[in-house]
């Protein structure tokens, strides 16, 4: 345990001495929020309002969350950086040779990247009164375990990449290609409604689709809208065929993130 602790806590010493690196992490999902929200969000509101009679509907609202879980993807898989950084210097040699084991030092450099997305995310939650939004103490009470959560689980995917590659170079590249069509394939900036079986069967499997679910749950009042808008924006998630619940996304997720961890061990384990 207290080898977890220790390699967290340098993880979230490095994040707080690095300023540039906590402001610009901030400007790709404000540029997703203009391009998205202001720039498409007429249009997106004109269609759901002819579709289904909605004139309330705000899409800023509908993609909120999604820009929040997208801050949670792009910090916690980035921030799985440093165990490439760390091989480089010699840092995780020092690790591995100490008694700490394997699986806890693939914990304590998860639970780091997780912790500084997590923190991420909570700082773009300032931006909600200035877009209009407001969330009750309740819902933010269950939104902060929740992303927590899902930082967990993208942070375990960006544990097993960096351990499986050698170079920054190489990382980058990858988690570029991996990032993105995470992103657009999980509903988080539009509604994923009628397209092909094979796009279905990747949004079925992809993880940031459930996190993003969860988020617009707790972040929505999606019980309150009507049943034309929750289908027209893709509030109704199947499971091959199955209507997914609450607690099936966070067993989804939950699963996601010890099947990764354990790779990222066993991969630990191979290369040092």
């Amino acid at each position: 345990m207290e080898g977890i602790i220790a390699i967290w806590q340098r993880d979230m010493i490095k994040f707080f001495r690095d300023r540039p690196r906590m402001i610009g992490s901030f400007s790709m999902p404000i540029l997703f929020l203009i391009v998205f929200g202001v720039g498409m969000g007429g249009a997106m509101e004109s269609l759901v309002t002819a579709g289904t009679g909605a004139e309330d509907f705000n899409y800023v609202e509908f993609i909120f969350p999604g820009i929040v879980s997208m801050t949670l993807l792009m910090t916690s898989i980035f921030s799985s950086l440093s165990v490439i950084q760390d091989r480089d210097f010699g840092y995780m040699r020092e690790i591995l040779v100490s008694p700490v084991s394997r699986v806890n030092v693939a914990i304590g450099k998860m639970f780091g990247s997780a912790s500084v997305a997590f923190v991420q995310g909570v700082m773009m939650l300032v931006l909600m009164p200035f877009l209009g939004m407001r969330i009750d103490i309740v819902s933010f009470l269950q939104l902060l375990p929740v992303m927590f959560m899902i930082a967990c689980a993208f942070a375990s995917l960006g544990l097993l990449v960096a351990s499986l590659l050698n170079s920054m170079q190489g990382f980058q590249l990858v988690v570029n290609i991996l990032v993105m069509p995470m992103i657009f394939m999980s509903g988080a900036l539009f509604p994923l409604n009628n397209m092909p079986a094979w796009v279905d069967f990747l949004v079925t499997l992809n993880p940031v689709t459930y996190g993003v679910d969860l988020m617009k749950h707790i972040m929505i009042d999606v019980e309150n809208l009507s049943a034309m808008v929750r289908e027209e924006m893709g509030l109704n998630l199947t499971f091959f065929g199955q209507p997914v619940t609450t607690a099936g996304e966070v067993i989804f997720l939950l699963g996601f993130t010890a099947l990764l961890i354990f790779l990222a061990t066993l991969t630990f384990r191979r290369k040092n």
